[in-house]
């Protein structure tokens, strides 16, 4: 009985059956469910709150860390790679998965026309590269703090804390300690926090289901099944067996420890939000270097979306496959160059992802059938989200095994 009651104690164990209950009201309830959507928006604006002031003295606090080691330049490059290299993995897994279940082929595009607009071709606009430069240079930190502009904050962020490594001992280990202070205060909040997550979660999914129910679903059944799939093969396959071929931890000890910032991803559909939680597991129970983690994982929550990458190639084969597109192998280059580069710059909260059409006119495929895809946008990116902050977790595992004997300046 005792074990039973410290299983309900389990700050996952309740977020997993609130999201069951949540799903259950929604259902029942329908659109009256809505009632139980300010208990959502609390738990996020809670998170969202203390989220970019973590981020800013998690990465000052990684970068001083790391700065001052000599495997500093090594951490982010490899850490840059990695964060490319499975994300062109993952859109490339997603083309194949795609050609091989074809979940476009069947469906009847008169009966869906009725859903169909024109008003997302503006839309798709990626930056040229030295715009995304650019855009990744505050000229202003403090506007950038307020605006959440999350890349510019880790520009700066990333900068001064090189710098800060590079002070003189008896100057620099005052502010690091100092810095570390401000970061255990911000996770004591986040731990606070996360006390009422049930709440928020119960909340977020009774107005999911019960806004847009599970008709919706139907439409898009198959695409939904092979996206969860090749998500599974990512998430529960590639990820760990990287784990354990480039680092001394087991597949099953990584898989154990993300059940909890994998749940919480799944509720919120958040990097930001879950990067509290992905910390502490990565530091705690994967045993990752503070300054490591503190480096990659914010990191990761801006730039790393392998989940999102999936969504891409796979929505690129629906439409083609529903419109008839015969692709071409320069269009699979570009839906795969596209989704990659794509990333960079999402940021990494909840909401309807327009990169799709960036993906979309690159490789010449129709994008008037995406309001299909939006009514369930939620629930696609709740999905994917779970995969993304997954792999932060295996870079940040990866990436700590490689520097575990580099020595550190005096």
């Amino acid at each position: 009985m005792q074990n039973n009651g410290n299983l309900i104690k389990n700050i996952g164990v309740q977020v997993v059956i609130a999201m069951f209950l949540g799903t259950l009201v929604g259902a029942m309830m329908g659109h009256e469910a809505s009632i139980f959507a300010p208990l959502g928006s609390i738990f996020i604006h809670l998170i969202k709150m203390l989220v970019i002031p973590l981020v800013a003295v998690a990465i000052i606090s990684g970068a001083a860390g790391l700065g001052n080691s000599h495997s500093a330049g090594k951490v982010g490059v490899t850490t840059l790679l990695f964060f490319a290299l499975t994300s062109a993995i993952a859109v490339t897994l997603a083309l194949g998965m795609g050609h091989l279940f074809k979940p476009g082929v069947g469906i009847d595009i008169n009966a869906v026309s009725g859903l169909f607009a024109k008003t997302y071709a503006d839309k798709g606009e990626l930056p040229t590269f030295w715009n995304t430069v650019l855009g990744m240079i505050p000229t202003n930190v403090f506007q950038s703090l307020t605006e959440a502009n999350i890349l510019q904050i880790l520009v700066f962020c990333l900068f001064f804390g090189i710098a800060v490594s590079k002070l003189e001992k008896e100057r620099r280990e005052p502010l690091v300690n100092g810095i570390s202070a401000i970061v255990d205060a911000m996770v004591w909040m986040i731990n606070i926090v996360m006390k009422i997550a049930p709440l928020g979660v119960f909340g977020l999914m009774a107005d999911a289901v019960g806004t847009f129910g599970f008709d919706a679903l139907m439409v898009v059944f198959k695409l939904f099944v092979v996206y969860v799939a090749a998500i599974a093969i990512f998430g529960f396959i590639f990820y760990p067996l990287l784990v354990k071929t480039l680092s001394k931890t087991s597949a099953l000890a990584f898989l154990s420890a993300m059940k909890k910032p994998q749940i919480v991803a799944l509720s919120t559909a958040s990097s930001m939000a879950t990067l509290p939680v992905n910390m502490e597991v990565c530091e705690e129970e994967l045993k990752v270097r503070n300054s490591t983690a503190s480096f990659v994982l914010p990191l990761g929550a801006t730039i790393n979306m392998s989940g999102n990458a999936i969504y891409y190639g796979l929505v690129a084969m629906f439409f083609a496959q529903i419109f008839q597109v015969d692709l071409s192998l320069g269009a699979y280059v570009a839906i795969i160059l596209t989704s990659t580069l794509g990333a960079v710059g999402q940021a990494g909260v909840p909401g309807p992802s327009f990169l799709v059409v960036a993906v979309l006119l690159a490789a010449g495929i129709p994008i008037e059938g995406l309001p299909l895809l939006f009514a369930l946008d939620r629930i696609f990116d709740m999905i994917r989200t779970a995969l993304n902050i997954t792999g932060d977790a295996a870079c940040a595992v990866i990436v700590d095994n490689l520097i575990e004997q580099q020595p550190t300046q005096k």
